[in-house]
């Protein structure tokens, strides 16, 4: 904890707040298995994050256990294994949906990728709304396949 001494006209007040928690590179790291690897004698940074994004071992062992146990169709099989996808599928919705302070789950649209999610507000929303001679802003830092739509 911090403390902190109280502006007013007692110097005996005393608030206290508690101390912000030290970001931990070593715990994060521990989440990605291949962050393990050494590459040139050194640990593995990998930054290439446009091209493709590591995964966790959270998201390693779900993907896996869906492969092995529930691989089916979503929103288009009524047997058994199409059902419980689908349940998962909008348990991961309804899941994102109040991680990011959505109204309704339904606003959640899982893509491939971000290449993907540009494309579809490029072709689904922007294209109704520009015009001939609109123009677009960009940074120089933009990644390439974010200009394309």
């Amino acid at each position: 904890m911090t403390t902190t001494r109280a502006k007013s006209s007692s110097p005996a007040r005393v608030e206290t707040q508690p101390a912000r928690p030290r970001f931990d590179v070593g715990s994060l790291r521990a989440q990605f298995p291949i962050l393990t690897r050494h590459v040139h004698h050194k640990p593995l940074i990998y930054l290439d994050n446009a091209a493709t994004t590591q995964k966790p071992l959270a998201v390693i062992e779900a993907t896996d256990r869906y492969y092995r146990a529930e691989n089916a169709n979503i929103h288009r099989g009524l047997h058994a294994l199409a059902e419980a996808a689908t349940a998962e599928y909008e348990a991961a919705r309804a899941g994102a949906a109040a991680f990011i302070g959505a109204e309704h789950a339904h606003e959640v649209i899982f893509t491939r990728g971000t290449t993907e999610s540009i494309n579809l507000v490029a072709s689904s929303y922007a294209r109704r709304r520009l015009k001939p001679g609109d123009e677009i802003l960009i940074t120089r830092m933009e990644h390439h396949s974010n200009i394309v739509p």
